[in-house]
């Protein structure tokens, strides 16, 4: 049995939940999802301009796990850019 997930703490609510390639309906396109958690990693990362370890603690779980986190997001994020796919936000 897997070891229960650790509840993050997440502060960061989009506008928006989906992006896609100009020109090519959404019905037509595979989509990628960003997970809330994935998404609060960017921002406290990228936006926030905060490093992994002030990150980690905002986001109450280790620095190996928001490194694992932010991996993941931006191999999604380059998953859809390079591919064309939709990026959904999840709510």
């Amino acid at each position: 049995m897997p070891r229960p997930k650790i509840k993050r703490f997440l502060n960061f609510n989009p506008n928006v939940y989906y992006f896609k390639p100009q020109g090519i309906p959404l019905k037509l396109l595979d989509e990628v999802i960003i997970n809330r958690d994935e998404l609060e990693a960017i921002k406290l990362h990228d936006i926030d301009n905060l490093d992994q370890l002030e990150a980690s603690k905002k986001m109450q779980v280790s620095q190996p796990t928001f490194a694992r986190i932010l991996d993941n997001a931006y191999k999604k994020i380059a998953d859809a850019i390079i591919t064309g796919k939709a990026i959904r936000i999840e709510k």
